[in-house]
């Protein structure tokens, strides 16, 4: 087998940590607007400027997945 894959394999894992990192966000971003509905505006756009970051990893550990199995 050769290593490269292995690398890709590892490379995608980086999507577990996003999701669940943006689960936790969200959940708490949802506890947050139930306690305070009047800062619902500013919790929402930190939680979108937050789940974007979070998903650039995620689509940059794809990437790279894809470049290892593709460029041997």
């Amino acid at each position: 087998m050769d290593l490269s894959v292995i690398a890709a394999g590892i490379a995608v894992l980086s999507g577990i940590g996003a999701g669940i990192g943006i689960g936790i966000a969200t959940g708490k971003a949802t506890e947050s607007i139930a306690r305070q509905p009047e800062a619902a505006g500013k919790i929402q756009s930190a939680l979108i400027l937050g789940a974007g970051l979070s998903e650039a990893t995620a689509i940059y550990g794809l990437i790279v997945a894809i470049m290892l199995i593709v460029i041997k």
